[in-house]
């Protein structure tokens, strides 16, 4: 569904019947898809007018019958949904100083509350001015005319200010607020990065909290009231806060500018990558969560390894120096150097984990060091070209590096013979990977060119044009179609399957593409984003928003706020402040990566850390398919000692009693057996359920023995699927404790 403007706002009602969405100036009514399948289902109901201003956003009253909706004409409004009440008109609310950020409706409609960004709350009440002031109606709404006559005026009934509060901080603007009716309580977050939560109507203050350097963008509650979530985009924070017992529930940020680097550990359960912003985070590809930052470099981190079967993190950066981090004990154990001030653009570290190597950018010389005592090694030189890759073989005994000198290099590190071929290339070749076996490398060239080469006989084998697959996608100043914008698209990252049947690679393009190395034909062609906050995802420009001065997108947005259009860069400086994003930027992937596992591949781009996986949680369930399961067929079943078909029936309808059931009745000697052929689609359910019976059962070596059979017989999946299971590996350890200490006290 394409609104042709863009969204600000976007509420569904609380029946779930429609939704609105702000378009301009207007609000637009539609009817939210059912369960029913249906041809069009998105229907435009109706649209509501009267803002002179861009709308800023819009909430539903609870009955789902009116919406109201605020702009940055400083007023909101009340709309009908239904026109059934002739006598109802749109009311207009006025009177604050700012534009208003949001509104709410109260869990009992009789209140209305408004935020406005300079930081002002309105309590509106539906009253006529007698009532709210308490005074006679007689004789206040009696007034005089020009010639001394008495005029006396009507007291309608209307939305009017019973009270005003304001948050009083000098410098600081409201940016985004929530409202949660049924405790009425108001969560506000700041400018200066604070939130607060206030109790309406008596505007008290519940609590106050700095939790970001910069302002915040997002504000969620939790259906409860009692989890509250804030985004930051700036840092890219995300924190979920528990605000009852003021703890953290969950606390991530993410690299605040661009991913230059990812790798994945040995197992493939890990993945750690390297950004702009000088860190270097370590992620849980089943969570997707990242539990460790190191922050130890002083610029740009432009690549990353594991070593050391994942317990070693190794990163080369611009600021001249090679780091190695302990993920075992979270610190950084090693920092190698270079005799002379250098830029370093590349990194390698052999298979045992002894050698890392490192690719400058201004000196065109490798750097070798010894992981144990931290010594240089020795420096290769013989490049006339920045090094812009590298790559160990199999066995660690060649290095291959690629240059924008033309060509790439093996080199025998541990040998004394430094160069052992030069592998030349018509254009600069950004990107080289080995095949798994050692045999064949790949390199990636400016022109848009995979080149192969038998590392043995120096020769090519194949070559791939990539350009043409990987072209598409269309910038806003481009003056050429996206089908003729073919110039300047190359992959600058490859990296080969486990089995090196196929190769991917990803570029200055939208698209990543994998190939079959031995046809050397496209397989398969993914693309990253469709963000049209990215420049290059369109295929087709408006026209008109190009101009003869240049397109229309250019220019500032409208509607934006003064302090976020102040440059606070250094003079002098090209980048300057990294957050602040003077253009959109655009779309491209910096480096693409295989899992060991070959399920799994991820690459780094400017939309994010995306991992593509051929795994689903979704496993193949054959009861489902076979048994007509109700209790009775469940009884059947345990009579006819099935244990294991009775368990999973029991498991599938879920009920308490009758799981409690069939649990007892399996005898001691039988339980390993179950185990060791239980689907891997009830381990969640089988251990939740043993972590919580074991907490108000006295059958203490009974629970114990699912347990170890359970561990020992699917240790390999749990392993892989810890993420998933943690939850419930607390619950088991959490009560095999309680048993150990009430043992204890005996």
């Amino acid at each position: 569904m394409n609104f042709k403007a863009r969204a600000r706002a976007l509420q569904f009602s609380p029946d779930g019947k429609y939704f609105a969405i702000s378009n301009e100036k207007n609000i637009q009514i539609w009817k939210a898809p059912g369960h029913t399948r249906e041809f069009a289902p998105l229907v435009l109901m109706s649209t509501a007018t009267g803002h002179h201003d861009l709308v800023t956003g819009v909430n539903w009253s609870p009955d789902s019958k009116y919406f109201i909706s605020t702009s940055k004409d400083m007023t909101c409004r009340v709309h009908l949904l239904e026109k059934t009440n002739e006598e109802f008109r749109s009311s207009s609310m006025a009177g604050h100083r700012d534009y208003i950020v949001n509104a709410w409706f109260s869990a009992d409609m009789e209140h209305i509350y408004t935020f406005s960004k300079d930081g002002a709350l309105f309590h509106w009440v539906h009253s006529t001015y007698a009532d709210l002031h308490g005074v006679d109606s007689d004789s206040e709404m009696m007034d005089v005319d020009e010639d001394g006559n008495e005029i006396k005026r009507i007291d309608k009934l209307r939305w009017r200010i019973k009270e005003k509060h304001f948050f009083n901080q000098p410098g600081v603007k409201v940016n985004e607020a929530q409202f949660f009716a049924a405790s009425n309580l108001v969560v506000v977050g700041f400018t200066n990065g604070l939130f607060g939560i206030y109790e309406v109507p008596h505007f008290t203050t519940i609590h106050t909290l700095s939790i970001s350097q910069r302002k915040i963008d997002a504000v969620a509650i939790n259906s409860t009231g009692e989890w509250l979530a804030f985004g930051s985009a700036a840092l890219g924070q995300l924190l979920v806060w528990e605000w009852r017992s003021e703890s953290y529930v969950l606390k991530q940020q993410g690299h605040y500018y661009d991913i230059n680097s990812v790798s994945y550990s040995g197992d493939g359960q890990l993945l750690a990558t390297g950004g702009d912003d000088g860190k270097v985070k370590v992620w849980n590809t089943a969570s997707g969560f990242c539990f460790v930052t190191f922050s130890e470099h002083s610029s740009g981190v432009n690549a990353v390894e594991f070593a050391k079967q994942g317990k070693v993190v190794f990163s080369a950066s611009l600021d001249g120096t090679v780091r190695a981090f302990d993920l075992v004990r979270y610190r950084n154990f090693r920092t190698f150097t270079s005799p002379n001030p250098v830029q370093f653009t590349s990194l390698a570290v052999d298979p045992s984990g002894e050698i890392v190597c490192a690719g400058t950018l201004d000196t065109f010389e490798i750097f070798v060091w010894s992981v144990q005592t931290g010594k240089l090694l020795d420096i290769l030189a013989g490049h006339t070209g920045p090094i812009s890759s590298l790559a160990f073989s199999s066995t660690g005994m060649v290095l291959l590096s690629g240059s924008w000198d033309h060509s790439c290099r093996t080199w025998d590190v541990f040998g004394r013979n430094k160069s052992i071929e030069t592998l030349v290339h018509q254009t600069e070749v950004l990107a080289v990977a080995f095949r798994p076996d050692g045999k064949e490398v790949a390199a990636a060239t400016l022109d848009g060119t995979i080149t192969f080469w038998d590392i043995a006989e120096a020769k090519i084998t194949r070559t791939i044009e990539g350009r043409k697959d990987i072209m598409g996608g269309r910038k806003k100043d481009d003056r050429t179609s996206a089908d003729n914008a073919a110039s300047g698209k190359c992959f600058n990252s490859l990296c080969y399957t486990a089995d090196g049947s196929c190769i991917i690679g990803g570029g200055t393009s939208k698209y990543i593409c994998i190939y079959d190395v031995e046809s050397a034909f496209l397989v398969k062609k993914f693309q990253i984003s469709r963000n049209l906050a990215l420049d290059g995802t369109q295929e087709m420009l408006n026209s008109k928003h190009m101009k003869e001065f240049g397109s229309l997108e250019e220019w500032e947005d409208e509607g934006s706020d003064r302090e976020d259009r102040i440059d606070r860069s250094l003079p002098g400086t090209r980048t300057g402040d990294l957050s602040v994003r003077k253009v959109r930027p655009e779309v491209k992937s910096k480096a693409v990566r295989f899992s060991p596992t070959g399920r799994a591949w991820t690459a780094a781009t400017t939309d994010g850390l995306m991992i593509y996986s051929l795994d689903e949680d979704i496993l193949f369930d054959p009861f489902d398919l076979e048994i007509d399961i109700t209790p009775e067929t469940v009884a059947e079943t345990l009579g006819e000692k099935e244990y294991l078909k009775a368990l999973c029936m029991a498991f599938r309808l879920n009920e308490k009693p009758l799981i409690h059931t069939v649990f007892e009745a399996i005898p001691s000697d039988s339980v390993e057996l179950v185990c060791q052929n239980m689907p891997e689609k009830y381990l969640l359910k089988l251990l939740g359920f043993v972590g919580m019976h074991m907490e108000v059962s006295p059958h203490i070596e009974f629970h114990l023995l699912w347990v170890t059979s359970t561990m020992t017989a699917h240790g390999r999946y749990l392993r892989d699927h810890r993420g998933q299971f943690q939850p419930v590996f607390r619950a088991l350890h959490k009560g095999v404790n309680r048993v150990r200490d009430d043992i204890a006290s005996l």
